[in-house]
């Protein structure tokens, strides 16, 4: 589908799941929908197919298949519902802190349950006071013996209210420095979760409040050292964060021209099909223009993952071309559908109320212009997270 990027095992792969979002999740859209309810049984089917572990050694009991085959996952899974393709990117970030800070205890403990879709991991950064301000982060964790306590508030952390495993980063000491991370199982005493809020798209996932109040873990739940807080959070965002919301924008993306194609030519206006009128079909093109470029830069990224090149710059491109895009194709879509786009008796709607969903996690638009001005300028400092964790990579091997 995306020549170049996916073999012959990512498209049977892509197959796989297609068919399961098809007989599985979309029958299930409708009730998530009307309910607006965070819908755990859906999330726990999708786990229990394995590809949570999409990106977890065989070792481990996982697929080992990479970044790409993450992203087929994803936007799969997002084509069909927004709200199960964030799902999955969300229980992905919670892998990324195991796979790149955990020791071997954390692996053999974790990454089996997590591949067996037992156990879904989050990850949870941002507070009500700092948003996306890593450092800061008001939450804290002081040392007690063995163990640390842990309180403060985290929100908009994905899978809140369905995960097993919060990688929590605190505040343990002053600067940036002070961070540091910890598993903190959903089940610890003095562990809450805030009643979920509704919200405009991404009905059947959850993104919701943590409060910790004197949550007390052992200190072999501490991620990687004391300190690597910042770099846990940071690497997570940068590696998995801004690709797998990549991949959801990219699923909502293809939904939305799909869905503005076939109503285009099924919709009768002065007796000929809408899609016979040539202003009509400049909004086709452009959106589909639109899609095929997101698409490219997408996989052109991960690939460049997988194979352990340099290329955060790329990610952070994918991000914003995918979800810039993905905003003016529903935009477009809206102007096809007219009055009839604004009922519900048509998805166009939902997919431009999920689209929007995409924006700010793992960084703004403006941030990834930032970002990227620092790479034209030539001021970027520090190794790559693409490098650094360049031996993480686990491409799916070609098949013949």
């Amino acid at each position: 589908m995306y020549g170049g990027f996916t073999t012959a095992r990512h498209e049977l792969l892509r197959a796989e799941v297609g068919a399961f979002a098809e007989t599985e999740v979309r029958p299930r859209v409708p009730e998530m929908e009307a309910s607006r309810a965070v819908h755990h049984e859906l999330s726990r089917l999708i786990a229990r197919q394995g590809w949570i572990g999409v990106t977890v050694d065989e070792a481990y009991g996982g697929m080992g298949a990479g970044h790409v085959a993450k992203t087929v996952v994803i936007e799969e899974l997002a084509r069909v519902s927004g709200a199960m393709g964030a799902m999955v990117q969300a229980s992905q970030l919670g892998v990324a802190k195991i796979l790149h800070f955990g020791d071997g205890a954390q692996w053999a403990t974790w990454l089996p349950r997590i591949a067996s879709g037992d156990r879904l991991p989050t990850i949870a950064v941002t507070e009500p006071e700092s948003g996306g301000h890593v450092l800061g982060m008001r939450a804290t964790a002081h040392r007690e013996g063995d163990s640390y306590v842990l309180n403060g508030r985290k929100v908009f952390v994905g899978n809140s209210h369905v995960g097993d495993l919060h990688g929590v980063v605190v505040r343990t000491g002053p600067g940036s420095r002070g961070l540091s991370a910890f598993l903190v199982e959903s089940d610890r005493p003095g562990l809450s979760l805030a009643p979920q809020r509704p919200a405009l798209g991404l009905h059947g996932f959850s993104f919701g409040e943590l409060v910790l109040d004197g949550v007390r873990v052992p200190a072999a739940n501490l991620l990687g050292a004391e300190g690597d807080g910042m770099a846990v959070a940071y690497s997570s965002s940068v590696l998995y964060g801004r690709a797998n919301l990549t991949a959801v924008s990219l699923g909502i993306h293809r939904a939305i021209v799909e869905e503005t194609a076939a109503y285009a030519a099924e919709r009768r206006l002065y007796g000929r099909p809408l899609a016979e009128l040539d202003s009509v079909r400049q909004k086709l093109g452009q959106m589909q223009s639109n899609l095929m470029t997101a698409g490219t830069v997408a996989y052109h990224a991960v690939d460049l993952l997988d194979r352990g090149l340099p290329c955060d710059a790329q990610l952070m491109n994918a991000k914003l071309v995918g979800v810039e895009s993905s905003l003016d194709s529903a935009r477009l879509a809206m102007e096809v559908h007219a009055a009839c786009g604004l009922f519900t008796d048509r998805p166009v709607e939902r997919f431009v109320r999920d689209a929007h969903h995409i924006y700010a996690p793992a960084g703004t638009s403006d941030i990834q212009r930032l970002r990227l001005a620092e790479n034209a300028l030539g001021t970027v400092k520090g190794e790559q997270w693409s490098v650094r964790f360049a031996a993480h990579a686990a491409p799916l091997p070609v098949a013949a």
